[in-house]
């Protein structure tokens, strides 16, 4: 059973981790890659990667990304969303250090956040529009 608007916006600002999908061009099936990601209900999704990936260089080519979000524990729920992105920008220290707390526990931020700065290099942000939505709440 699909979810209502709103729960649906609820479960995907909770901090899971996404499947990301961007086409990969002809011959090629879609790149998909886990992905941590930000959203608060009626906004965008933001995200961030290194310059130069290869995940970047498609969501630039394509300029539209579906994000795939599922919780399978004593209930299965999942939120699939698609849309354009709609800004770009390049990424700070800050985006890093707000999507290690959104997923990190408070003892390992500090740790991961010196990995990440000194090894992930230097970073975009991607804004995605939420545009298509599915869902489904099959906790019964």
């Amino acid at each position: 059973m699909p979810m209502p608007e709103h729960e649906r916006q609820e479960f995907l600002a909770e901090p899971h981790v996404a499947a990301l999908s961007v086409a990969a061009g002809p011959e090629r099936a879609p790149l998909v890659v886990p992905i941590w990601y930000a959203y608060e209900p009626g906004g965008d999704i933001w995200f961030h990667t290194s310059v130069g990936s290869r995940k970047a260089q498609l969501i630039d080519e394509a300029g539209r990304v579906s994000l795939m979000i599922d919780e399978a524990a004593a209930r299965v729920r999942y939120v699939s969303v698609e849309g354009p992105v709609v800004h770009t920008r390049p990424g700070t220290a800050e985006d890093v250090r707000a999507m290690t707390v959104r997923y990190m526990p408070p003892e390992q931020v500090e740790s991961y956040l010196e990995f990440a700065l000194a090894e992930h290099g230097e970073q975009v942000v991607y804004h995605v529009r939420p545009q298509r939505w599915l869902s489904a709440d099959l906790t019964g």
